[in-house]
Protein backbone atom coordinates (compact mmCIF):
# COMPACT_ATOMS: atom_id res chain seq x y z
CA UNK A 1 0.00 0.00 0.00
CA UNK A 2 1.38 3.58 -0.94
CA UNK A 3 1.90 6.01 1.69
CA UNK A 4 -0.46 8.62 2.56
CA UNK A 5 1.86 10.92 3.83
CA UNK A 6 5.60 11.55 4.50
CA UNK A 7 8.13 13.86 5.77
CA UNK A 8 11.33 13.94 3.89
CA UNK A 9 12.07 17.87 4.02
CA UNK A 10 13.88 19.47 1.49
CA UNK A 11 16.42 18.39 -0.74
CA UNK A 12 18.66 19.57 -3.50
CA UNK A 13 18.10 15.96 -6.16
CA UNK A 14 16.26 13.58 -5.84
CA UNK A 15 17.97 9.88 -7.37
CA UNK A 16 16.20 6.42 -7.82
CA UNK A 17 17.99 3.02 -8.85
CA UNK A 18 15.24 0.91 -9.30
CA UNK A 19 14.21 -2.27 -10.84
CA UNK A 20 15.89 -4.36 -14.00
CA UNK A 21 16.51 -3.10 -17.23
CA UNK A 22 19.82 -3.43 -20.13
CA UNK A 23 20.22 -1.89 -23.15
CA UNK A 24 21.71 -4.12 -25.13
CA UNK A 25 21.98 -2.12 -28.30
CA UNK A 26 24.91 -0.57 -27.21
CA UNK A 27 26.43 -3.60 -25.76
CA UNK A 28 25.06 -3.00 -21.92
CA UNK A 29 23.74 -5.60 -19.72
CA UNK A 30 21.64 -5.33 -16.70
CA UNK A 31 24.23 -5.51 -14.31
CA UNK A 32 26.48 -2.91 -16.35
CA UNK A 33 23.54 -0.09 -16.46
CA UNK A 34 22.92 -0.78 -12.89
CA UNK A 35 26.63 0.31 -11.99
CA UNK A 36 26.22 2.80 -14.60
CA UNK A 37 23.29 4.36 -12.71
CA UNK A 38 24.14 3.85 -9.35
CA UNK A 39 28.28 5.62 -10.40
CA UNK A 40 26.30 8.56 -11.66
CA UNK A 41 24.06 8.71 -8.73
CA UNK A 42 27.38 8.83 -6.63
CA UNK A 43 29.03 11.26 -8.00
CA UNK A 44 26.37 13.77 -8.19
CA UNK A 45 25.01 13.49 -4.98
CA UNK A 46 25.75 15.34 -2.16
CA UNK A 47 24.67 15.55 1.98
CA UNK A 48 21.15 17.47 0.95
CA UNK A 49 20.28 14.53 -1.55
CA UNK A 50 17.36 12.09 -1.52
CA UNK A 51 18.48 8.84 -2.87
CA UNK A 52 16.25 5.49 -3.48
CA UNK A 53 18.63 2.53 -4.05
CA UNK A 54 17.25 -0.64 -4.46
CA UNK A 55 19.39 -4.20 -4.29
CA UNK A 56 22.55 -2.84 -5.51
CA UNK A 57 25.05 -5.40 -7.06
CA UNK A 58 22.54 -8.16 -7.29
CA UNK A 59 23.40 -8.45 -10.58
CA UNK A 60 26.55 -10.25 -10.42
CA UNK A 61 28.41 -13.17 -8.47
CA UNK A 62 27.57 -12.89 -4.89
CA UNK A 63 31.00 -11.65 -3.61
CA UNK A 64 31.23 -9.25 -6.01
CA UNK A 65 27.81 -7.70 -5.63
CA UNK A 66 27.86 -8.01 -1.92
CA UNK A 67 31.21 -5.74 -2.10
CA UNK A 68 29.65 -2.93 -4.43
CA UNK A 69 26.77 -3.03 -2.24
CA UNK A 70 28.64 -2.48 1.36
CA UNK A 71 31.47 0.07 -0.66
CA UNK A 72 28.50 2.15 -1.70
CA UNK A 73 26.81 1.67 1.43
CA UNK A 74 29.96 3.13 3.24
CA UNK A 75 30.50 5.88 0.94
CA UNK A 76 27.02 6.89 1.33
CA UNK A 77 27.58 6.89 5.12
CA UNK A 78 30.43 8.84 4.90
CA UNK A 79 28.69 11.54 2.91
CA UNK A 80 25.34 11.41 4.79
CA UNK A 81 22.44 12.11 2.19
CA UNK A 82 18.85 11.04 2.89
CA UNK A 83 18.84 7.24 1.86
CA UNK A 84 16.82 4.58 1.49
CA UNK A 85 18.93 1.31 1.01
CA UNK A 86 16.79 -2.08 0.22
CA UNK A 87 18.75 -4.95 0.42
CA UNK A 88 18.78 -8.53 0.72
CA UNK A 89 22.48 -9.25 1.51
CA UNK A 90 22.00 -9.83 5.10
CA UNK A 91 25.20 -9.55 6.01
CA UNK A 92 25.48 -5.79 5.58
CA UNK A 93 23.00 -5.11 8.59
CA UNK A 94 26.11 -6.24 10.90
CA UNK A 95 27.30 -2.76 9.94
CA UNK A 96 24.39 -0.77 10.54
CA UNK A 97 24.69 1.20 14.16
CA UNK A 98 21.38 -0.24 15.18
CA UNK A 99 23.46 -3.56 15.41
CA UNK A 100 26.72 -2.00 16.85
CA UNK A 101 28.25 -1.82 13.53
CA UNK A 102 30.83 0.57 12.27
CA UNK A 103 28.18 3.20 10.06
CA UNK A 104 26.63 5.14 12.57
CA UNK A 105 24.50 7.09 10.06
CA UNK A 106 22.88 3.57 9.34
CA UNK A 107 19.77 2.03 10.83
CA UNK A 108 18.03 -1.13 9.35
CA UNK A 109 14.32 -1.61 8.57
CA UNK A 110 12.33 -4.84 7.39
CA UNK A 111 9.01 -5.54 6.40
CA UNK A 112 6.42 -6.96 8.87
CA UNK A 113 6.15 -10.56 8.57
CA UNK A 114 3.64 -12.99 9.92
CA UNK A 115 3.73 -17.23 10.00
CA UNK A 116 0.29 -18.53 9.92
CA UNK A 117 -0.46 -22.64 9.45
CA UNK A 118 3.25 -22.75 7.53
CA UNK A 119 1.74 -20.02 5.46
CA UNK A 120 3.81 -16.83 5.10
CA UNK A 121 1.76 -13.16 5.48
CA UNK A 122 3.21 -9.91 4.51
CA UNK A 123 2.19 -7.42 6.72
CA UNK A 124 2.38 -4.52 4.51
CA UNK A 125 3.96 -2.26 7.29
CA UNK A 126 7.70 -1.23 7.54
CA UNK A 127 9.46 -1.52 11.49
CA UNK A 128 12.74 -0.98 12.37
CA UNK A 129 15.13 -4.47 12.71
CA UNK A 130 16.13 -7.06 10.28
CA UNK A 131 14.71 -9.92 8.35
CA UNK A 132 15.23 -13.06 10.22
CA UNK A 133 15.01 -15.03 7.21
CA UNK A 134 14.78 -14.64 3.28
CA UNK A 135 11.09 -15.23 1.65
CA UNK A 136 12.06 -15.95 -2.19
CA UNK A 137 10.87 -19.54 -2.49
CA UNK A 138 7.82 -18.57 -0.61
CA UNK A 139 7.22 -15.52 -3.04
CA UNK A 140 8.25 -18.08 -5.95
CA UNK A 141 5.73 -20.69 -4.76
CA UNK A 142 2.96 -16.97 -4.90
CA UNK A 143 4.29 -16.04 -8.32
CA UNK A 144 2.64 -19.79 -9.69
CA UNK A 145 5.94 -21.50 -9.63
CA UNK A 146 5.69 -25.31 -10.50
CA UNK A 147 5.40 -26.97 -7.18
CA UNK A 148 8.41 -29.43 -8.17
CA UNK A 149 10.42 -26.55 -8.62
CA UNK A 150 9.37 -24.91 -4.85
CA UNK A 151 10.29 -28.33 -3.97
CA UNK A 152 13.39 -28.76 -5.15
CA UNK A 153 14.19 -25.19 -4.01
CA UNK A 154 13.68 -25.82 -0.59
CA UNK A 155 15.35 -28.94 -0.79
CA UNK A 156 18.90 -27.55 -2.10
CA UNK A 157 18.37 -24.54 0.49
CA UNK A 158 18.46 -26.87 2.93
CA UNK A 159 21.60 -28.54 2.04
CA UNK A 160 23.09 -24.84 1.42
CA UNK A 161 22.14 -24.04 4.90
CA UNK A 162 23.26 -27.74 6.55
CA UNK A 163 26.17 -27.71 5.18
CA UNK A 164 27.17 -23.92 4.25
CA UNK A 165 28.82 -24.74 1.11
CA UNK A 166 29.31 -23.11 -1.94
CA UNK A 167 28.42 -25.77 -4.30
CA UNK A 168 25.26 -28.15 -4.28
CA UNK A 169 24.57 -31.74 -5.79
CA UNK A 170 22.88 -31.90 -9.04
CA UNK A 171 19.76 -34.17 -9.11
CA UNK A 172 19.94 -36.78 -11.76
CA UNK A 173 17.02 -35.90 -14.34
CA UNK A 174 14.67 -38.91 -14.19
CA UNK A 175 13.88 -38.41 -17.43
CA UNK A 176 14.06 -36.18 -20.30
CA UNK A 177 11.12 -33.63 -21.35
CA UNK A 178 10.15 -34.19 -24.74
CA UNK A 179 9.62 -31.31 -27.21
CA UNK A 180 6.55 -30.98 -29.11
CA UNK A 181 8.66 -29.87 -31.90
CA UNK A 182 12.47 -30.70 -32.48
CA UNK A 183 14.33 -28.28 -34.93
CA UNK A 184 17.82 -28.79 -35.96
CA UNK A 185 19.36 -25.74 -37.35
CA UNK A 186 23.17 -25.67 -38.40
CA UNK A 187 22.42 -21.95 -39.16
CA UNK A 188 25.68 -20.34 -36.86
CA UNK A 189 23.99 -17.37 -34.78
CA UNK A 190 24.46 -14.10 -35.46
CA UNK A 191 25.86 -11.85 -33.60
CA UNK A 192 23.81 -9.17 -31.78
CA UNK A 193 26.49 -6.20 -32.10
CA UNK A 194 28.28 -7.05 -34.82
CA UNK A 195 31.15 -8.21 -33.72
Amino acid sequence: MPATQATIGICDQLFSRVGASDNLAAGQSTFMVEMAETANILRRTTNRSFIIFDEIGRGTATYDGMAIAQAVLEFLNDLTPRTLFATHYHELTALSDDNNGVLKNVSCLTIDVREYNNEIIFMHKIIPGVANRSYGIHVAKMAGMPETVVARAETVLAGLENNGVQTVEIKKATSKPKSKLQVKDDTPQLSLFGL
